[in-house]
């Protein structure tokens, strides 16, 4: 199995790379992580580079790139800026299901206006009471004439407030059978509108992005905004699991790499004792370990990832690779961390920064223990939940 990147993705990364030193300095990502937002001018200027239109099809505009090439991308913007390549995830995520399940009419308004960067979407599923469990949600939809009314209320919506519509999963029918997933449906909501009241939460890690509160009070979209089969919207959102899983796997993947750049660079410039830090072998074993680890998760992140853009199943790989990576990225920036000791906590360090991105990882979006419960059911063991 050859599993290499090939030039142009090679050529990706260089590109990202040379954006990040030519026109966005560490000074001007810690002030938008200082301030909790991304200016919407930035994601204009992607637009411009193409990078929003990477997944898009190439029939809307876009260059058609398939998860190889969103997991590239993603852990080269998460190596400088991993609250933008939050952005990244959720906009592969919204173009993979825009695409493959919404009818025409929903295709041709929006995929086109992703490469422009005019056009954010949002997804709307975790309740406050519900969590992991999506089935038992309660939000509702009806439909009235040719609308649908929305009403219900959904946590940890990421981009909200910056978005120009939510994907709403909500119930439309009783389930069918005894079974839960039956009667849920996928409805896009377009925003902003009177009766969605959308609240920021502030987080401590990938600040510079954004997550919210959404409440939805007899919300309005129209009749055929349907993303997928009525009543079969969980069935939708499974066939983007892996591809979100991979590319939040790549996210990390990202954040312990740039971790552990700078703070080899930190061992080798430090002076103690008449010798650089990274002389000692209480600096250079953790950070061996790191090494080891980041090789171990970009080959997990990009075998899950060769196997989905060649057609082949990778649920097990793209769940072990999010898994992994997330949780290396923990480990990996806390040993740094206590590298660079004092240094590395205070806000003129991107390490600080880092320390708090990888933060989200074992729980978002999905949590590693549910994770785990996959894994084991596809080894053959009994559903533990």
């Amino acid at each position: 199995m050859n599993f290499d990147s090939n030039s142009d993705h090679e050529a990706l990364r260089d590109s990202v790379r040379e954006f990040f030193e030519r026109e966005l300095t560490e000074n001007q990502i810690r002030e938008m992580d200082r301030s909790r937002k991304i200016p919407q001018t930035l994601w204009k200027r992607l637009a411009e580079l193409g990078w929003p239109g990477f997944t898009v099809p190439t029939e809307y505009g876009g260059s058609g790139g398939d998860v190889m090439t969103s997991a590239i991308l993603c852990e080269e913007i998460a190596r400088h800026f991993p609250s933008l390549a939050n952005y990244w995830v959720i906009t592969s995520m919204a173009v993979r299901v825009l695409s493959e399940s919404a009818n025409e009419k929903i295709r041709a308004e929006y995929l086109p206006k992703f490469v422009t960067g005019d056009f954010l979407m949002s997804f709307g599923m975790t309740e406050p009471s519900g969590g992991t469990d999506i089935m038992g949600l309660k939000t509702r939809a009806s439909l009235e004439g040719n609308e649908w009314i929305v009403r219900g209320q959904k946590l940890y919506t990421s981009l909200a407030d910056d978005a120009k519509a939510i994907l709403v999963l909500c119930r439309t029918a009783p389930p069918e059978g005894g079974k839960r997933s039956r009667g849920l449906s996928l409805i896009l909501v377009p925003v902003p509108q009177e009766a969605v009241k959308i609240r920021r939460l502030e987080l401590m890690g990938q600040r510079a992005g954004c997550t919210c509160e959404v409440f939805l009070d007899d919300a309005r979209a129209p009749a055929d905004a349907v993303v997928g089969e009525l009543g079969r919207g969980f069935h939708t959102l499974l066939r983007t699991l892996n591809d979100e899983r991979i590319i939040c796997a790549a996210l990390y993947v990202g954040i312990t790499a740039a971790a552990l750049d700078l703070t080899v660079q930190y061992a080798k410039d430090r002076m103690a004792f008449g010798r650089p830090i990274g002389a000692y072998q209480a600096v250079q074993h953790p950070l061996a370990d790191v090494a080891i680890e980041l090789e171990q998760i970009r080959l997990l992140t990009t075998k899950a990832a060769w196997l989905h853009a060649n057609g082949r199943e990778c649920s097990s790989e793209a769940a072990m690779a999010k898994l992994a990576a997330s949780e290396v990225a923990i480990r990996a920036t806390d040993r740094c961390m206590r590298v660079l000791g004092g240094f590395g906590l205070v806000e003129e360090s991107p390490l600080e920064r880092l320390f708090r991105d990888a933060r989200l990882g074992p729980f978002s979006p999905i949590s590693n223990e549910m994770v785990r419960n996959f894994i084991g059911e596809r080894l053959g063991l009994p559903r533990s939940y």
